[in-house]
């Protein structure tokens, strides 16, 4: 498990159909050593703070495996390294297998699992396709947020480590299913409202969501 690249850029303005966008998806490969903050990765910056960046999403991981699916399904689109506003493309990591809550280190750095990307508008804006957030979504390959345990330096090349697993094991790909009604699992809701990395907000909606499930089967 390696970090393959990493990205980072600030805020810029770009057209869209409603008129001037400004929006940090846009990120760019960097060389050598990278110091990784709390809140972000030096260089790299969000434009709308109220729903992106914040302790929970300093560092958006994305795996370099789903880059050959994206190409297969959109070939007449570019993919370079950082396409999907990623700050690490990292390989041998995915949604299926990494559990909220794990802590990982990156390089010098400890990072903790927190949460699934929920994409907004700007990506389709990244790709000019108005189809690109609900292909996102229908495609399971959402990557995932880290929070910043200890800061540190990554580069690419840098090594992965696992340091801990959550207990409650419940993997990123859980928490976007049950965000998509495609599993409709109490138990595993009541695990993911356990996970101390969990964000309250994803938390009110799971206890919102668990809630309506007993309301419903009582």
């Amino acid at each position: 498990m390696k970090v393959i690249s990493v990205n980072v850029g600030l805020p810029r303005e770009v057209a869209s159909n409603g008129g001037p966008v400004t929006t940090g998806i846009f990120k760019s490969p960097v060389s050598g050593s990278v110091p990784v903050r709390r809140l972000n990765l030096d260089g790299d910056r969000q434009a709308d703070l109220t729903v992106h960046g914040g302790p929970y999403k300093a560092v958006y991981g994305y795996p370099i495996e789903h880059y050959s699916k994206w190409r297969g399904e959109l070939p007449e689109l570019e993919f370079p390294m950082g396409a999907f506003g990623e700050n690490l493309t990292v390989e041998g990591l995915d949604e299926t297998t990494l559990h909220i809550g794990d802590r990982l280190r990156i390089g010098t750095s400890v990072l903790v699992v927190t949460q699934p990307r929920m994409p907004c508008y700007k990506l389709g804006i990244r790709f000019q396709r108005d189809d690109m957030i609900k292909r996102f979504l229908a495609s399971g390959r959402s990557g995932f947020y880290f929070s910043v345990e200890e800061e540190g330096e990554v580069s690419p090349g840098s090594g992965i480590e696992i340091l801990s697993r959550d207990p409650h094991e419940v993997r990123v790909a859980d928490i976007q299913l049950l965000y998509l009604h495609r599993n409709k699992d109490a138990t595993l809701l009541d695990r993911a409202v356990q996970v101390d990395a969990l964000p309250d907000s994803w938390r009110t909606w799971l206890i919102e969501r668990a809630e309506g499930t007993r309301s419903r089967s009582g």
